[in-house]
């Protein structure tokens, strides 16, 4: 993380089972390009990542910082997008 990234921690472990993974969705739907969404979790998220290549395919990076028993931290960072694939970056206001 470079000093211009901004970081979003959420502690899901603080949140009930069925809030966690459409909280840290919609967090990470609202960082900017560049920005991290840092999780803490008691569990392994790896099913969270597996919807976020469904959901957000080439958009994010996904780095285990910690993987010890109960405690895991996961940075993810959203990248950004450029055209193509039908897709547009959304930054320039043009279409793809």
């Amino acid at each position: 993380m470079t000093p211009a990234t901004a970081s979003t921690l959420i502690d899901a472990r603080s949140l009930a089972p069925r809030e966690r993974d459409s909280t840290i969705v919609a967090a990470f739907r609202a960082l900017d390009f560049g920005d991290v969404l840092e999780i803490v979790n008691d569990r392994d998220p790896k099913p969270l990542y597996y919807q976020f290549q469904v959901e957000a395919p080439g958009d994010f990076s996904w780095v285990y910082v910690q993987t010890v028993p109960q405690v895991w931290r996961v940075d993810v960072q959203k990248l950004a997008r450029s055209h193509g694939a039908g897709r547009c970056c959304g930054s320039c206001g043009g279409a793809a």
